[in-house]
């Protein structure tokens, strides 16, 4: 294994350099890894550059240097973009109207989720063959810890995550950017850092001065209320922060005011997880035409449900966080969720659950998503026990695991509920990203 290197290696070729020269002395390259910590940090986060976009460019080498932009339509939005199309302003979660706006020769292809389920697929394997302390985020973004693991590769984890990135490059055909540090708050910090194809690093011995002129939407949980209130107080910069002591925070913030106080220091004991799957299940529609009424969104919020609670089935799970989304003509989303008793796999509690939400929701307001999921995940031998309370409950309960047997006999449509016989859904479903 390598030893100390003054200062530190090519991400090209790996040469070490043992000179301040701004290109490698054997390949030439320009890339390398050099930080006074570097063969002393082994917390990764790793982001696939763009990938949605990278995915569809390496599959049509005629758009390669094109603007490219995935998601759209009429009335949808923008999933990813390529960086090309990035320089003419364009953003994720963009209105695909406003995207094309600003660069209207951009290249625009629909989503192909199962394309992109595979190779992230290949990327995590590939991940979990350095480590198995593999923490995934989404499907294009995981933490890893290296820890210990200098001998099965016989190198640095530094050294092992620039062979990494050089490997994906070279048989998945995309690029991904490596944030490393020695806590996942910074880590992930990094990872943004000079994409794409970067590798940044943030050492112990600078984090407080890194982050001392950094915004404090910068904080990990600090979401655009949170940074008003902030600056509303006159915060601003996470370098404040470090000047108050962690009991004036927790009193004006609470148990929030702790977290302010530990990453404004670069204090993040967090450990890396590993998950074995999915953190929810949803279903969510978008419809051609903006709706507001009942006789609308509830056939559809019952369709969703049975296409919720046939994926809790077929996974053998059950959930205790029924979750309700929307979003309206003006793309502002409104989320609820509700924490049932015991956890449920049962398409009747999904929608009668989802559905108090959403009666609060119809005041006359046109939305033009509708979206229901299930989280916070256990065993379904806990799911749905009989009700001694609620008989009708109960009997909807064995009225639908029949239901159930009949649909599995003879195809999905073999059994309606008077929501949705004749009415369809009236939108276009597609699966979450946290499905």
């Amino acid at each position: 294994m390598e030893q100390s290197i003054s200062f530190g290696f090519c991400r090209d070729c790996m040469t070490p350099r043992k000179t301040s020269a701004r290109r490698c002395v054997k390949c030439g390259s320009p890339r390398k890894a050099e930080h006074p910590e570097l063969n002393e940090l082994a917390i990764a986060h790793i982001d696939c550059d763009a990938f949605f976009a990278s995915v569809e460019k390496r599959d049509n080498p005629e758009i390669r240097d094109k603007p490219v932009i995935v998601g759209g339509g009429k009335r949808g939005v923008v999933s990813t973009c390529c960086y090309i199309a990035r320089t003419y302003g364009v953003r994720s979660a963009m209105p695909a109207f406003k995207a094309l706006e600003l660069c209207p020769h951009a290249v625009v292809i629909k989503p192909d989720g199962e394309k992109y389920a595979r190779v992230g697929r290949q990327v995590r394997t590939m991940m979990e063959e350095l480590t198995p302390a593999v923490e995934p985020i989404s499907i294009d973004e995981a933490f890893l810890d290296l820890n210990g693991t200098e001998k099965l590769h016989k190198d640095t984890p530094a050294r092992t995550l620039a062979k990494f990135a050089k490997r994906i490059e070279d048989e998945v055909g995309i690029s991904v950017s490596v944030g490393l540090s020695y806590c996942k708050y910074l880590a992930k910090i990094a990872s943004d850092f000079e994409k794409p194809r970067g590798f940044s690093i943030i050492g112990k011995a600078e984090a407080l001065t890194f982050l001392a002129d950094k915004p404090v939407k910068m904080i990990w949980g600090v979401g655009p209320a949170f940074e008003r209130t902030l600056h509303n107080d006159g915060i601003k910069l996470i370098g404040q922060l470090q000047q108050m002591d962690e009991g004036t925070l927790m009193k004006r913030y609470g148990s929030m005011g702790q977290r302010l106080y530990n990453l404004s220091r670069g204090i993040d004991h967090r450990t890396i997880e590993r998950r074995g799957g999915a953190k929810s299940v949803s279903h969510e529609t978008t419809f051609n035409e903006d709706h507001a009424t009942a006789d609308v969104l509830v056939p559809v919020l019952r369709a969703l449900s049975e296409k919720v609670s046939a994926r809790l089935k077929e996974k053998n799970i059950a959930g205790r966080t029924i979750v309700l989304k929307l979003k309206d003509k003006e793309f502002k989303s409104i989320t609820r969720n509700k924490q049932l008793s015991d956890p449920t796999q049962l398409a009747d509690r999904i929608f009668r659950t989802a559905m108090s939400m959403l009666e609060k929701e119809i005041n006359g307001t046109k939305y033009r998503l509708l979206g229901v999921g299930v989280s916070d995940f256990a065993d379904s031998d806990r799911a749905d026990p009989m009700d001694l309370v609620d008989i009708d409950g109960t009997r909807r309960a064995e009225m639908e695991r029949a239901m159930d047997k009949l649909r599995g006999k003879f195809g999905d449509r073999a059994v309606e509920t008077g929501y949705t016989f004749g009415k369809g859904n009236r939108g276009r479903p597609k699966k979450s990203d946290n499905d």
